[in-house]
């Protein structure tokens, strides 16, 4: 794979995909679009919980922030 292949976007490897393999080879196209049409439908909830673990974890480190702090007061009285 040469570096600009890698560089490019998702969408155009999706387009290249869609349109070159259709002439390629039809009934691998049809597979691979419905697979294509599957994760697209989805990512919308991917990405809610990718964002809902994201705040978790940021509200997990801060308690333990929290608690640990608690703790220097206790032992400081």
């Amino acid at each position: 794979m040469t570096s600009t292949q890698s560089l490019r976007k998702v969408t155009s490897v999706h387009k290249d995909v869609s349109e070159r393999l259709l002439k390629i080879n039809p009934a691998l196209a049809k597979e691979v679009r419905k697979i294509l049409e599957e994760n697209k439908s989805e990512r919308h909830i991917r990405g809610g919980m990718a964002t809902k673990l994201k705040y978790l974890n940021k509200n997990n480190i801060n308690m333990k922030k929290d608690n640990s702090n608690i703790e220097s007061n206790k032992k400081a009285v």
